[in-house]
């Protein structure tokens, strides 16, 4: 609950601002998040490749992967 309200006291807070300070708030959080996606993107591909070179997976054709996700799926 506390989380909540810090986030509306963020939202009150963000209402009080010009509208160019509000233009540059929504500006600089959207280029944390794709900063932020892309470190999570990074961080997935590295998992990825430490899978592939201890052997947990194999490569596949795409037509391989959609036979092995119906399989699961149906």
């Amino acid at each position: 609950m506390e989380h909540m309200e810090k986030f509306q006291d963020i939202l009150e807070a963000a209402d009080r601002l010009s509208l160019e300070d509000k233009e540059a708030l929504i500006d600089v959080l959207q280029r944390r998040l794709v900063d932020q996606r892309r470190e999570e993107i990074a961080r997935e591909i590295e998992a990825a490749r430490r899978e592939f070179q201890s052997g947990q997976c194999r490569p596949m054709t795409p037509d391989q992967v959609m036979k092995e996700i119906k399989d699961v799926l149906f």
